[in-house]
């Protein structure tokens, strides 16, 4: 008999009831220092003061309303966006998967309005996760997404990650955009060099292609910077956001320039909970401490002070790990092991972590994470390793 919640996860054997700051206490009493973050959700960890605060003044006010009226919630996040990022508007979704399909939309209707509506193609890469919807998993293009899901959605040319023969090889008047995260999250904490970055902004610019920067796992101060993009020193036409961007409450963006939004008019895209009062409220207070320079300089810090503590972890445990990857507190384990058996053993430690592809462990922490728990966790981290030596041996 089929369970009541559709069993489309493979869970883990844990259920947590409470947490606080990087902590979750599951429901026997034991607690568990996260290092996944709802998967680079929660950001500020859990049940911060001021998202709590922010949420319940809203709740107590009014929780929803449509997009059939202002918001002043909604118009005060957005401000706050386009004052601190390259774009000129933003549309509020409920998730990073309907940031991807508005992007897509966006940039065939901006080629069609162009007086070429042919031009519709997007190229996008191996490794990649653009969400589950037909869009996204058309996007990603990999079997492990689209298996038995066709026909998918045409219109998507699939590169793989680094092949710059094959992206110049691939440029013509069909393509509408390239699509690409500045850094991989469940490819395996994979970044773009920012040459690369560099590289495919000039392309775009020379061919007059469309940039889509998906920085919905990336983004919200997760590498030191308000987004990844910024440490390459260039800026996208349309832009994703999600998972950091509401702190732990469902809130999705994207965000474009004037232009790259110019045939998004009224009537051509719709949500009917997309930046409801709740959901902006939380945001507008999640962009109030995150977007400060201070804050940021302060999550770079402690992330130096992590990847020091994980390099000499990996040196530590030849056998179970081979590198360390990632930028900020974007962080990957490249396992010599099975990742998930390293997974596992953290569960035994206390310790949550996230496997990707490429055989990698996500470390994916609050941005809030204390110097004390970076210590404790890389301990925690020692031992479960240790664990799984000691399983191999």
């Amino acid at each position: 008999m089929i369970a009541s919640v559709l069993p489309t996860y493979s869970r883990a054997p844990l259920t947590f009831v409470s947490g606080a700051g990087s902590w979750l206490v599951e429901e026997d009493g034991r607690r568990f220092l996260d290092l996944g973050a709802g998967i680079a959700v929660n950001a500020l960890g859990h049940a911060h003061p001021a998202l709590v605060a922010a949420l319940a003044e809203q709740a107590n006010a009014l929780w929803h309303v449509s997009n059939l009226y202002n918001i002043p919630a909604q118009q005060k996040l957005a401000d706050a966006l386009v004052e601190q990022t390259f774009a000129d508007t933003v549309f509020f979704t409920n998730s990073g998967t309907e940031a991807c399909e508005l992007a897509v939309k966006m940039a065939r209707k901006y080629w069609h309005d162009k007086g070429a509506p042919d031009r519709t193609e997007i190229i996008t890469f191996s490794g990649s996760f653009h969400g589950r919807s037909s869009a996204g998993i058309a996007a990603a293009g990999s079997e492990k997404m689209t298996k038995g899901f066709g026909p998918l959605l045409p219109g998507f040319t699939h590169l793989e990650f680094g092949d710059h023969d094959a992206l110049r090889a691939a440029v013509s008047d069909k393509i509408a955009a390239i699509m690409v995260e500045p850094i991989q999250g469940e490819g395996g904490i994979r970044p773009l060099p920012d040459a690369c970055l560099k590289g495919l902004r000039d392309l775009c610019d020379q061919h007059g292609i469309l940039m889509i920067l998906d920085e919905v796992q990336c983004g919200m101060g997760r590498t030191g910077k308000l987004f990844a993009h910024e440490w390459a020193g260039v800026t996208p036409d349309i832009m994703m956001v999600a998972k950091g961007i509401g702190g732990g409450f469902p809130l999705g963006a994207v965000l474009a320039t004037e232009n790259a939004a110019s045939g998004m008019t009224a009537g051509t895209h719709g949500s009917t909970y997309g930046g409801n009062p709740l959901a902006c409220a939380v945001g507008g207070k999640v962009m109030d401490i995150i977007g400060d320079d201070a804050f940021l300089a302060e999550v770079n810090r402690k992330a130096a002070l992590m990847r020091q503590k994980l390099e000499g972890l990996v040196a530590a445990h030849p056998d179970v790990f081979e590198a360390v990857r990632g930028t900020g507190l974007m962080m990957g384990l490249k396992c010599k092991a099975t990742n998930t058996d390293v997974v596992a053993a953290g569960y035994g430690q206390g310790v949550l972590t996230v496997p990707a592809a490429d055989n990698v462990v996500r470390l994916l922490p609050a941005l809030t994470i204390t110097d004390e728990e970076i210590a404790t966790a890389v301990d925690l981290l020692d031992a479960a390793a240790s664990q799984v030596k000691g399983a191999d041996a």
